[in-house]
Formats: C-alpha cells, sequence, structure tokens
C-alpha cells in the first residue's frame, strides 16, 4: 500500500491527467499543488507507484498517466464526494420536480445526467410489481386505426396504435370504441398488471360475437402493454459525449457505441452492479466485461415502493471526473425516488 505522501501524489496525477488529458511530470506536480518535496522526492513517488502499477508511462515523455488500478484506488480514497453547486442542485429541481408522467421522470432524468457529467447516460424504468391497471381508453382514430392507452396506479402511461386490419368488411357496422373501451375496462380495470395481461390474452382467445370483431386484436395489444411494465428497459443520453471522447480509448470506441445501440450489454451490466453502503457503485476498466473494459460506470438506484429498483448511471472513459461524476449520479438518484414516491 502507498504511503499517505503517495497516494496524494497519486491523486494529483489524476486530478491533472482528468483536466487536461496530457501525461504528468514531477516538475508539474511540484509547481501545481504545493506537496512541499523537491522534484526529485515526487519523481522517487511516481516510481514506485509506477511498479505498483498504479500510474505509467504512455510513451518515451517523462509523464505519467493513472492505469486502472490508480483510478481504483484513486475512487476507494475518495475521502469526500464533491458537493453539487447551488446551480447544479437547482437546476435538477427546476428539471424535474413537477413533472407527472413516468416517461417524461426518465427522458429529463437522464438528460440531465448526461449535462452535469458530459458522459453518456442511462436510465433503467422501474419494473412494476404491485401496480395495477387504473384506466385505459379508446380512441377511434379512423374506422380501421384506434390508438390504446393504458394507465398503471403508479402513472406510467402507455399506447399502441392498433391496425383493425380485416376487422370490419362492408356487411358489419362502424366499430363502436365506447363499446370497445367498456370490454376492455371491465377485463382488467384495477387488477395487478400481470394478472391484466393474462385477462386481457384470454379475451383476445375468446371467438368474437358479431359486431365485436375488433375485440380480439385490441385485446391482445392490451395484454401486451400490461406485459410490458414487467419488462425493465432503458432510457439513453449523451451518447455523442462518447464519440467526442474518441481519443481516450486505446482500442475503438466502436463497441462501446454498439454496446449502446444493442441495450443488450447494459441490461446486462445493470443486473449484475449493487450498490453498496455509499449508494454509488464504481466499476473501472477491467472490472467490466467485454465491449466496456476501457469505460468506467457510475451507478446508482432508486427506489419506488411498488417496484423493483430502477438504476441510473453514466458511463464514459476511465478518464472521468470520479468526483463529480459520482456526485450527480447520486443527486438524480434520491430527486427521482423523491418524485416517483410521491406519486405512488
Amino acid at each position: 500500500m502507498p504511503t499517505q505522501r503517495r497516494l496524494t501524489v497519486l491523486r494529483a496525477i489524476v486530478e491533472d491527467y482528468v483536466a487536461t488529458r496530457e501525461p504528468v511530470g514531477s516538475k508539474t506536480l511540484a509547481e501545481r499543488h504545493g506537496l512541499n518535496v523537491s522534484s526529485a522526492t515526487i519523481r522517487n513517488d511516481m516510481a514506485a507507484l509506477e511498479e505498483e502499477g498504479l500510474i505509467t508511462a504512455p510513451h518515451t515523455s517523462a509523464g505519467r498517466i493513472p492505469t486502472d488500478r490508480g483510478y481504483r484506488l484513486f475512487v476507494d480514497r475518495l475521502s469526500e464526494i464533491k458537493p453539487l453547486s447551488a446551480a447544479e442542485r437547482g437546476a435538477i429541481r427546476t428539471l424535474l420536480e413537477g413533472v407527472d408522467d413516468i416517461d417524461d421522470v426518465m427522458s429529463r432524468s437522464v438528460r440531465l445526467l448526461s449535462q452535469l457529467t458530459h458522459q453518456a447516460a442511462l436510465i433503467q424504468y422501474p419494473v412494476s410489481s404491485s401496480a395495477s391497471v387504473r384506466s385505459v381508453d379508446v380512441v377511434g382514430l379512423s374506422e380501421s386505426v384506434v390508438l390504446l392507452v393504458l394507465v398503471t396506479s403508479a402513472g406510467s402511461v402507455s399506447q399502441r396504435t392498433v391496425h383493425l386490419t380485416g376487422a370490419r368488411s362492408a356487411e358489419r357496422e362502424r366499430p363502436d370504441w365506447e363499446l370497445a373501451r367498456q370490454a376492455l375496462r371491465a377485463a382488467v380495470l384495477d387488477l395487478p398488471l400481470s394478472l391484466a395481461a393474462v385477462r386481457a390474452r384470454e379475451a383476445a382467445a375468446q371467438p368474437p360475437v358479431r359486431g365485436t370483431e375488433w375485440l380480439p386484436p385490441l385485446a391482445l395489444a392490451l395484454g401486451e402493454l400490461c406485459e410490458s411494465f414487467s419488462t425493465s428497459k432503458i432510457a439513453l443520453s449523451g451518447t455523442a459525449n462518447l464519440a467526442r471522447a474518441t481519443e481516450d480509448f486505446a482500442s475503438s470506441i466502436t463497441p462501446v457505441l454498439e454496446a449502446f445501440e444493442e441495450q443488450v450489454v447494459l441490461m446486462k451490466l445493470l443486473a449484475e452492479m449493487s450498490t453498496d453502503e455509499k449508494d454509488v457503485e464504481v466499476r473501472i476498466g477491467r472490472e467490466n466485461d467485454g465491449a466496456l473494459r476501457e469505460t468506467a460506470v457510475v451507478l446508482s438506484h432508486y427506489g419506488v415502493p411498488s417496484a423493483q429498483d430502477g438504476a441510473l448511471g453514466v458511463i464514459g472513459p476511465t478518464r472521468m471526473d470520479y468526483s463529480t461524476s459520482m456526485s450527480a449520479v447520486r443527486a438524480v438518484a434520491r430527486y427521482v425516488t423523491r418524485i416517483l414516491n410521491s406519486h405512488e
């Protein structure tokens, strides 16, 4: 384990490299950080840090940069997470408070997190566990196209356009959308979402009576909407921040961008990571698998009583401002928890 002075040198190297993206030399450290020791002593400390695998020389330059192990030790030794400024806290309150729709909360939160950290941000929707069907609405857009809207007791809203191709012929009457609304509500209203999905699919499987040929496709679509709330999904923002950090990736950024596009890797990551007692978890470099092995991930969870915990966080290069990212992730997670719980 490095001595306290060498830990101070490591911290200074991390901070300078994150700020400048330039390898850090002993002279620079002596001038900028007031370490009260000579450049020769700092060089000796740097040599010891390099021997322990905490810093490395990227080329023949006298400067050094942190390794994944160096970043990890730096994060583990952070004595405090830098608090957000009053302006940043105000921006969170302004953007998130007073928002009712779950999709709006998710999209605003992930955009805000990306703006605060200048990283790519992601947020996992909460998976409803005890929420029920609050409302079902049917809006006829034409004689064969209908908008189906589902609202849950947790305030989540989902909708789908359904094309009733073949459900009407010249001999059949124009669909009665009020009758459709009543039939679907009778099947699922106030039921838990999992049971509502079953009942809707049962209704879809029943042979329709004359004049209700529209019911099976509408009931099938309603069942799929109910089921969608038991399947986690992710909202993303700030992918362009990754694209601008191409030079921070030793090999290629393409696998990282593909992981964001396909989302399977992200879902696996969120399933594996669990927050510690500080409410924020950080994975650095090779602590991540596959496509994310050159990234740093900062993640926190938010809690909703009627759902499994959701997660949010940022992904970027290992040359990340960890203190700011951890602070922003934790703060936004707490605001999201407060907002969603206020609607329970």
